[in-house]
């Protein structure tokens, strides 16, 4: 990942204004630490902190045009560059870096060029002919970008919120999958998949359909010119990119440079769910795998770091970040620069535990759709926002756009969790990947139960979070909160002390309205709590709080405090539940 800044129509344009680009730029120099970039042309500033993954010897950026009349900052990767490439024999390459198709692309096409990018992606591009410019983010948001305007006119860019919100009297996140054009004044949506609309799709289940898909997306990001990895919780996602990632390694030219066996990475408390699921899953692939530990007081201390990092007061993310974060630092520490892993799936195929509530089909889809139009304020932000921390890219297969339009083009009704049939959450993903004869993962691992990352690293965690914040925040602040925070009030004593972290790093009403609320239980959208009257007494973001869902008792806590932290009151653990092993991450 790299860090991009771009500035359009600064009244100002001296060179203190220079120096003041300079110095926001490098407040994204985490994103991007091996370079830095910078072209002015009259009043418009593209900056960048490069991360070099593919092409580190020459693809520094800003990236140009042959005559450098038209300019592109890029965060991202673009995998089918070489494809694209063959469509523009007529132009002359500088380097061998993927984003460089953005700038000939566009002299080509124009500003319709943005489908035909197979990646993830956030780029500011200038025509400094006529000194018009646009601006577009991937279809999901697996890249971060925000969207700001100054006092004086001027239009912002940038990675990371903290890079504009001093200088902008108002800031956005960017949606996914739209283009800003200066010439048409606004933003379009450039994304327009069918399962978009929502609309209750059709098509048979065709199991190898689905594993041939997932497979091509795992194979098109080992595209990579440095040391890369896989984070492996052991949940039933990372599982499988792990399995097709080591499948397919041998093949790939990242092989050639760094050896063909897989690293992989796990992290929790000692003794924690995901430490244990993880091992078995990377002792069979036979994977060299690297299990990190860090403690309930590591990840407090961390807090405040996370959340200026990952921008957001959201309670799951902040959970599954903090150990996310933590893990980053030591898997850069290590050489590494990039890893793949397995956010996206369960939005995909309904994993959530609350899932199993849908009343029918075409509430099943409807929020599948929800899920992912909102990923990149939830589990995108996390996956990059962590890793970005310490220069550290993620790349995310099950989000690839090829794979999401056969996934979801597949009637709901396979999807549906049908316990007369066998049939438990992300039953077709897992049918995928049973392969009799050529298994990639054993059955007790492929049809192991979902649970969430905040959950698996360690069932400790989330209780220290509450005890911790529970001293910082008094029953009076709590009762006062709405005064205080009369948007996206927080409702519990976590969410309110993480509210007040935010505030003190983004202190404008722009800065908090990025941010999402409304009711949620164990990360549904609001719209799903309707699903089960008990759900608005227990408005629990974990995995938890999905009542009578969870097949799996803890293991080391078959008692009242488990039982509580389930409901909310004592309950008898039901006979027949399987050890709880691991998380989908």
């Amino acid at each position: 990942m790299c860090g991009i800044l771009a500035v359009f129509g600064c009244i100002d344009n001296s060179q203190a204004k220079r120096s003041r680009i300079i110095e926001l730029s490098r407040r994204l120099r985490h994103r991007g630490p091996d370079w830095s970039g910078l072209h002015c042309h009259e009043d418009c500033y593209l900056a960048h902190q490069r991360l070099a993954i593919v092409d580190p010897t020459s693809g520094d950026q800003p990236l140009y045009n042959e005559d450098k009349t038209v300019v592109v900052t890029v965060n991202g990767e673009i995998y089918n560059h070489k494809q694209l490439r063959e469509k523009l024999k007529s132009h002359q390459f500088r380097t061998g870096s993927d984003c460089e198709v953005i700038a000939h692309l566009y002299e080509e096409y124009g500003e319709s060029f943005v489908n035909m990018l197979d990646g993830m992606f956030s780029f500011v591009l200038l025509d400094t002919r006529d000194k018009s410019f646009i601006a577009a983010r991937d279809a999901i948001g697996i890249t971060p970008l925000y969207l700001g305007w100054g006092l004086d006119g001027s239009v912002w860019f940038a990675s990371e919120m903290k890079a504009l919100s001093d200088d902008c009297e108002r800031f956005i996140s960017f949606p996914p999958g739209h283009i800003y054009s200066s010439k048409e004044g606004g933003l379009r949506r450039w994304y327009n998949p069918p399962w978009y609309s929502e609309q209750i799709p059709s098509t048979p289940y065709d199991p190898l359909l689905l594993r041939e898909a997932f497979e091509k997306a795992v194979v098109k990001r080992l595209m990579t010119d440095v040391p890369f990895g896989v984070l492996l919780s052991g949940g039933l996602d990372s599982s499988l990119v792990a399995a097709v990632t080591s499948r397919h390694l041998s093949d790939s030219e990242a092989a050639c440079q760094w050896g063909s066996q897989l690293h992989t990475f796990c992290i929790g408390l000692k003794g924690s769910p995901d430490l244990k699921a993880a091992r078995e899953v990377a002792d069979y692939l036979r994977t060299r795998h690297h299990e990190l530990h860090f403690t309930v007081q590591e990840g407090i201390d961390a807090l405040e770091e996370v959340i200026y990092h990952i921008e957001t007061y959201d309670v799951t993310t902040i959970r599954a970040s903090t150990p996310m974060f933590l893990m980053s630092r030591k898997i850069k520490s290590l050489g590494v620069k990039m890893v793949i892993s397995g956010e996206g799936s369960d939005e995909i195929f309904g994993g959530y535990l609350y899932f199993h509530k849908a009343p029918n089909k075409e509430e099943f889809h409807q929020e599948t759709c929800r899920k992912i139009k909102a990923l990149h304020l939830y589990d995108c932000l996390r996956a990059n926002k962590s890793t970005s921390a310490w220069g550290l890219e993620a790349r995310v297969p099950f989000l690839d756009k090829d794979f999401i339009n056969v996934a979801m083009s597949i009637d709901p009704e396979w999807k549906m969790i049908r316990r007369d049939l066998g049939r438990i959450e992300k039953w077709v993903l897992r049918n995928a990947f049973d392969d009799e004869k050529n298994p990639y993962l054993p059955k007790h691992i492929l049809y192991r139960q979902k649970e969430q990352f905040s959950d698996g690293v360690g069932y400790s965690w989330i209780d220290g979070l509450r005890d911790h914040a529970n001293k910082q925040v008094t029953d009076a602040m709590l009762m006062n909160a709405s005064f205080i925070y009369p948007e996206n009030t927080p409702t519990t004593k976590e969410a309110y002390y993480y509210r007040a972290i935010f505030e003190k790093f983004f202190p404008k009403n722009a800065a908090r309205l990025t941010v999402p609320g409304g009711p949620s239980v164990a990360c549904s959208t609001a719209k799903a709590v309707e699903w089960d009257a008990a759900w608005s007494k227990n408005l629990d973001p974990s995995g938890r709080a999905a009542v009578g869902v969870h097949e799996a008792a803890y293991e080391e806590t078959a008692n009242t405090k488990t039982a509580n932290l389930i409901n909310g009151s004592p309950q008898t653990l039901k006979e027949g539940f399987v050890e709880k092993t691991a998380t989908v991450v």
